[in-house]
């Protein structure tokens, strides 16, 4: 097992104790933040979606911010705004929360429209651009964004065009009876804070991730990417189904996935694994059931 692999079990295992009882959606969040990718989380409220981000800071000594996403939140709330500082009498930038490693945007379809829209441009740009000034994002820099499945449409819901920026859609519920019950124990003996420190340092999460790029992906599964997103397509009409955009994502998250599998080559179950936790959110109301129908009936390369 080489150094990456090593330091990408220490992550693994740092979210794995911070989320108890819940493994699946551990991989795929870690998987979309080697990846390169942004993540939706689904879920109630109570059940550590914000546990999930911070322990993800922690983990590699990066920093982190939840911004709580409501109706009168301005974009410059997030991004930063232009002040007057009194002593020179000069207009200075004032970093938003968005300048932290992984930031947590909680009930994101509570906020305006114009304020998603900010937030997803930073997202998919890395950076910031105000009064004509680019300041560069934090690297890495991971947004996970929440909403409840009962407050699905919100105020304002997200469009198809910002549900495409995030790699991946996990579904966060409740622990087993047993993770549950270890959760109380944790918090009622006192170890329910902070949690364990950084496992990685950030020039260790760097080299995780340049090795999850040079994962082999072969010709074979780009055509198998291209038929799972086709398939989506097929179904919802000439305008809907998953992008372009949703076929790459699920290519990199595949990657991320077969590193965390200590292979060098991605497989077709590495795709098969994850096609609806990266199409599910494009593809509009459809239920979970019927993405996976869609996806069953797509032969993979043998």
């Amino acid at each position: 097992m080489s150094r990456a692999h090593e330091w990408a079990e220490r992550l693994r295992g740092s979210l794995n104790a911070a989320l108890a009882g819940q493994p699946g959606v551990v991989d795929r969040a870690l998987a979309c933040f080697l990846g390169g990718g942004h993540l939706l989380i689904e879920g109630p409220p109570g059940v550590g979606k914000t546990t999930l981000a911070e322990a993800l800071a922690r983990s590699f000594g990066g920093t982190f911010r939840r911004v709580q996403m409501t109706s009168d939140l301005l974009p410059g709330d997030i991004l930063g705004v232009l002040r007057l500082n009194p002593r020179s009498g000069d207009l200075e930038f004032r970093e938003g929360p968005i300048f932290s490693h992984v930031v947590l945007a909680d009930e994101l379809n509570r906020t305006s429209a114009k304020t998603q829209t900010a937030l997803l441009e930073a997202m998919a740009e890395g950076h910031v651009t105000v009064d004509g000034v680019t300041h560069p994002l934090p690297s890495p820099f991971f947004v996970v964004a929440t909403q409840n499945p009962e407050e699905f449409a919100g105020v304002y819901p997200l469009t198809e065009a910002q549900r495409d920026r995030f790699m991946l859609q996990v579904k966060l519920g409740h622990p087993g009876e047993a993770a549950e019950r270890a959760v109380y124990r944790k918090n009622l003996s006192g170890g329910g804070g902070e949690g364990a420190g950084a496992v990685v340092s950030l020039d260790e999460l760097r080299e995780i991730r340049s090795a999850v790029e040079k994962i082999h992906v072969d010709d074979s599964l780009l055509s198998y990417a291209r038929d799972l997103a086709d398939a989506t397509r097929a179904a919802a009409g000439p305008n809907g189904g998953a992008s372009v955009r949703a076929g790459l994502d699920l290519l990199r998250a595949a990657r991320a996935w077969a590193f965390l599998q200590k292979r060098d080559f991605a497989i077709p179950q590495d795709l098969s694994d994850l096609a609806v936790d990266a199409f599910l959110h494009r593809v509009g109301a459809v239920p979970r059931t019927q993405v996976e129908e869609w996806i069953r009936h797509v032969a993979a390369p043998r």
